[in-house]
């Protein structure tokens, strides 16, 4: 962690307190401005920072505090003020997309096993899939847990895992979404394969081949795979990169078409990186009630969020039952050990029964070797850990992409996660530039994979969960070069 930077003292004219703390606010701002205080670098604390300039501790707070509300400093608990990132104010955000005008059938889309297949090849830059990097795991310590957890109990081994849940696991969880905003009782939920198996067995709960699911748009290509696996149609709607979900257009679809089911990712939106605010999913709950539609939440970014506060979930919200919650570890603590789970809500039942048909259970020896991590491993300093490097990763990426990438792309600006969603100039078609790339073994997800129609040919998802090194920006600095050649050189 960078070392917290000095500052020389200087005099200055006898002002009124507020003016001291407006101008000490603005010398620093000038700092950040000019690069001498770079994003992550710890600022004085408020003490030394009153000695230096010779002013007030309550001087110092009211300018840090100040600063924060500019949204150039972020307080970390136990730790300090932090230069936050932050990109340049002219950058535009991508576009919304229009309304779909009927339903439609996924079809099969052999590139998304494409994508997935060069993700898991360590020879390729893996851009493309929403993998983050081994090292940002805690896997020694997981490690020492399973050894002991199969120690103290070998039998696990060699029984059956026929249980909704591992009830020391689904209290920690139920005990999380309490202080997230939303209670749950441990007994209604049901442990699963990962968040995609939580996915799977909602959809087949609350619907049947060929019922319409409304989704945002773009949305995340596995949700469309599965969508596709099941018979189902999809509705596109479209979704703003700053607030998430268009209201209005919701309401059309839900008027107008003959919609069963709604999936939605409120927090941190893959790919945009959108957090729908409070009053919106407020207001989106009372549009499920008002057509007696529901709603499956996707929550596994959740605890990704850059601010100090966690979202709550659409499911705070919950009062009949209508919100399927999904989620699991597999962006926060341990992505191999595929432990996820869904509560419900009313159809508790009908996933239960889906769960015992599809995999009878989730091993209890993984289950129990997540619950003890949450117990005694550390997991909320983790997170503060994940969340830093997640945040500076974002800022990394965005400013290489403005830099090398043709004038006049779009950026996204997640407050939470690790995806970018990229719009590049009109005329730049990401799917050529995926196979461009790919002989320089840069793996990328281009944009045609995030929707069911002929959208999104100019954008494209980059995954952030990379630590940065000299190969990233060198692979960024080539998508870059590939990108402007297929555009006219003025435009490039």
């Amino acid at each position: 962690m960078p070392a917290p930077l000095a500052f020389p003292a200087r005099p200055s004219a006898p002002a009124a307190e507020g003016t001291l703390y407006a101008a000490l606010a603005d010398s620093l701002q000038h700092l950040v401005a000019l690069g001498t205080l770079r994003p992550g670098h710890r600022v004085p604390s408020v003490r030394r920072m009153a000695l230096q300039r010779d002013v007030s501790i309550s001087t110092v707070l009211q300018a840090y505090t100040l600063l924060e509300s500019r949204g150039f400093l972020e307080a970390r608990p136990q730790s300090g003020y932090y230069v936050r990132p932050r990109l340049p104010s002219d950058t535009l955000e991508p576009r919304m997309a229009r309304p779909m005008a009927a339903p439609r059938y996924v079809g099969v889309n052999d590139l998304t096993a494409e994508v997935i297949a060069h993700s898991t090849d360590p020879a390729y830059v893996p851009f493309g899939a929403a993998c983050p990097h081994h090292s940002l795991f805690p896997n020694k310590k997981l490690a020492r847990l399973l050894g002991a957890v199969g120690r103290d109990d070998p039998a696990l081994f060699g029984r059956y895992a026929m249980n909704w849940s591992y009830e020391p696991l689904a209290r920690e969880i139920a005990r999380r979404y309490l202080q997230a905003g939303a209670p749950l009782a441990h007994d209604e939920l049901v442990v699963t394969l990962g968040c995609t198996e939580a996915i799977n067995l909602s959809l087949r709960a609350v619907t049947k081949p060929g019922d319409t699911v409304a989704v945002e748009t773009p949305t995340y290509f596995g949700i469309l795979e599965t969508i596709q696996s099941l018979g189902l149609r999809v509705l596109e709607i479209p979704t703003s990169p700053r607030t998430g979900l268009c209201l209005d257009a919701t309401r059309d679809a839900f008027a107008n078409h003959d919609v069963k089911a709604l999936f939605v990712i409120p927090s941190f939106q893959n790919p945009l990186g959108t957090c729908m605010p409070d009053e919106k999913k407020e207001k989106l709950y009372q549009l499920l009630a008002e057509f007696d539609l529901p709603a499956i939440e996707d929550d596994i970014y959740g605890d990704l969020h850059f601010d100090e506060r966690r979202p709550k979930p659409l499911k705070a919200w919950d009062t009949d039952g209508r919100v399927l919650l999904c989620s699991s570890f597999g962006k926060t603590l341990a992505p191999s050990l595929r432990v996820g789970w869904c509560a419900p809500g009313r159809y508790l039942e009908r996933v239960r029964r889906l769960k015992f048909t599809n995999t009878l259970g989730t091993p209890v020896v993984l289950q129990k070797t997540i619950s003890d991590f949450l117990r005694n491993g550390g997991y909320d300093h983790h997170l503060r850990s994940i969340r830093r490097a997640y945040q500076h990763q974002l800022h990394l990426f965005s400013r290489a992409i403005l830099q090398h990438f043709p004038e006049g792309t779009r950026l996204s600006r997640p407050a939470g996660g690790f995806v970018l969603w990229c719009e590049l100039p009109p005329g730049t078609d990401t799917l050529r530039l995926y196979r461009d790339a790919l002989k320089l073994r840069i793996n990328t997800a281009p944009g045609a994979l995030f929707s069911v129609k002929d959208r999104y040919k100019n954008c494209l998802r980059m995954n952030c969960g990379l630590p940065w090194d000299d190969i990233i920006e060198q692979a960024i600095r080539t998508l870059g070069t590939l990108a402007k050649k297929q555009l006219p050189a003025a435009a490039a």
